[in-house]
């Protein structure tokens, strides 16, 4: 019965092979505050990275991705850079970041930086710079200076609101005490806008790249990838800027030409594709002799349709876009099977690999929303008086989700802890809340502090083993406990040990490199599709997203399953199994 499905298909990707990394990897993000703390002193550090890389490598991940590490007054979680080319304190110093570039590659991972194109902060040189020179001057024109209107110019030069809300400019007080020009900031006011259009500010960041790769990096996850080009006279657009809204959206045409679908003048213009094919060669530069694109690009764009996207990704750019369509996927079979498709169709037709993901340092954990009376619901944030998520439910939904995640073709990203299965810390106190946006609404968006909650390693230790001292820079819950490294390893039926033996399986089976068909017949409810290679009869993927258990087919050889199985003839609701 089982090789009867598996034939009559609906083929949507076929499988290829490969030898470039970064098609098929999955990538671990570490964002470097929460992962590990060397020090004592309560945030996490490169040296704590470094002692725990036997846990990525064991954990069976391809590469990992570092969230910002550089000089920052950490305004926004160190994505308000004041330095590109050193490290902050906080996290340690430039030999510690060779430290890890050297131990990762010695385990077998590859290594990713973020980089912060579209801003900087208001503490770094430039901006300062602009701040002592006058109106018009070179080193305004380095960021986003514009005169207000009205009378006295005490009108914001256009309408915008920023990501973290309220307006998206500030004005300032020029060198002699008078009210002065206002400057953009798509995020807070302390994270100016840079003028993309100034080749001072493309020299800059270009060399800033070669910096990196020439310290062993093997690749850049870039930061709002579609926000540096502006379009001309920044027109007025009356929605607030948003990144977390990508929908799926319908797209039968495969246009790459096809507009966007809800166009903002501060967001994906058409001349940023310029910059990353400047990129592109940079890395080009550092290509070992005789081999091609050791490095990689990944671009963080909030772009629909699909193929939209796609264009960050042709030949000449990008190698991988996050898959923002997927990750705000509601709990929903018909739902994930559309945008899987489109996903996939618009990827092949640049001849590049689609992207998975389900959580990151920006979003509710993924245990939680599924956990939500609305599951798959985008909260900013979860305050204790918010409707709050089953735990037990959201935990078997995300691991459901997590084992169909990693059995499709292309490249997967996890975020640190959610291989612990944490939920998401929904009951902060506010007074030690740290996300601008949370400041910036008043405490209407309770902000993305929930998601970056110092990761438990230890149960009976302080902090759970986080830090020597015990300190962490933001409180963890009791419960916490139960979810640490040690009370898992070797657990059998602990969340870990199964994204290990997962990682383990979709490595050893190809399943980065394989082709996807759908296969028809089963309840609408259940994502069903097969993964095969090149040649053999690869696996069948049954996920059951509704609330009905059904029967799994004859004589079907269970891999992987994300919950038990009481019934090896049952597949449970909110269940994945991978079959042979």
């Amino acid at each position: 019965m089982l090789q009867n499905r598996v034939m009559t298909t609906d083929r949507v990707h076929e499988p290829f092979v490969t030898d470039e990394w970064w098609r098929t990897a999955v990538i671990y993000q570490v964002y470097p505050r929460s992962f590990a703390d060397s020090d004592g002193d309560g945030h996490g550090d490169l040296p704590g990275i470094t002692a725990r890389l036997d846990h990525l490598a064991a954990l069976g991940v391809d590469a990992l991705w570092l969230s910002p590490f550089y000089r920052s007054p950490m305004k926004d979680g160190g994505y308000d850079v004041i330095d590109y080319r050193d490290v902050d304190p906080l996290f340690g110093t430039l030999a510690d970041a060779d430290a890890l570039i050297a131990r990762a590659h010695e385990l077998g991972l590859r290594v990713i930086v973020d980089v912060v194109p579209n801003h900087t902060s208001a503490q770094h040189p430039w901006f300062e710079a602009a701040l002592a020179a006058p109106p018009g001057s070179p080193e305004r024109d380095r960021y986003l200076f514009r005169d207000g209107k009205g009378e006295q110019g005490q009108v914001e030069p256009n309408n915008w609101i920023s990501v973290l809300g309220a307006p998206a400019w500030t004005r300032i007080t020029e060198a002699d005490g008078t009210p002065g020009q206002w400057y953009c900031h798509l995020f807070d006011a302390s994270q100016p806008d840079l003028n993309w259009a100034h080749p001072k500010v493309r020299a800059e960041m270009e060399e800033t790249l070669r910096f990196w790769l020439r310290r062993g990096v093997d690749g850049f996850r870039v930061d709002v990838a579609h926000a540096l080009i502006k379009a001309d006279g920044l027109p007025d657009h009356a929605k607030r800027v948003e990144m977390a809204s990508a929908g799926v959206a319908a797209d039968a045409s495969l246009d790459l030409d096809a507009p966007s679908a809800d166009p903002h003048p501060a967001f994906d213009q058409d001349g940023v594709h310029e910059i990353y094919r400047s990129w592109r060669r940079v890395l080009d530069e550092f290509d070992p002799p005789g081999e091609r694109h050791t490095r990689a690009l990944v671009a963080e764009a909030w772009v629909s349709p699909e193929t939209r996207l796609a264009r960050y990704i042709r030949p000449d750019e990008m190698q991988q876009a996050f898959n923002f369509g997927f990750l705000c996927t509601k709990w929903d079979a018909a739902a994930y099977r559309r945008i899987i498709t489109e996903s996939l169709a618009s990827c092949d037709l640049v001849g590049a690999p689609a992207t998975w993901v389900l959580s990151n340092h920006d979003v509710v954990r993924h245990p939680s929303r599924f956990g939500l009376p609305d599951p798959g619901f985008r909260p900013n944030g979860i305050y204790a008086h918010d409707p709050q998520p089953d735990e037990a439910l959201g935990l078997r939904r995300g691991r459901a989700a997590t084992a169909f995640m990693l059995a499709l073709p292309g490249s997967a990203y996890l975020y640190n802890g959610e291989e612990l299965g944490l939920p998401e810390h929904c009951a902060l106190p506010d007074e030690v809340r740290q996300a601008p946006e949370f400041f910036r609404t008043e405490g209407k968006e309770a902000g993305r502090d929930g998601c970056r909650v110092p990761l438990p390693w230890a149960a009976s230790e302080p902090g759970f083993g986080f830090s020597p001292t015990g300190r962490t820079w933001l409180p963890q819950p009791v419960e916490w406990a139960k979810y640490a490294v040690d009370a898992q390893a070797g657990v059998a039926t602990s969340t870990l040990e199964f994204y290990r033996e997962a990682l383990r399986l979709r490595r050893r089976l190809g399943l980065g490199g394989g082709g996807l068909a759908w296969l028809p017949g089963w309840d609408d409810k259940v994502l069903a599709f097969s993964n095969f290679p090149a040649s053999g009869p690869g696996i069948t993927v049954l996920a059951n997203l509704g609330d009905t258990p059904l029967p799994l087919p004859e004589c079907a050889k269970v891999l992987l399953a994300s919950a038990d199985l009481p019934n090896p003839e049952i597949l449970p609701a909110n269940t994945t199994v991978w079959l042979a």
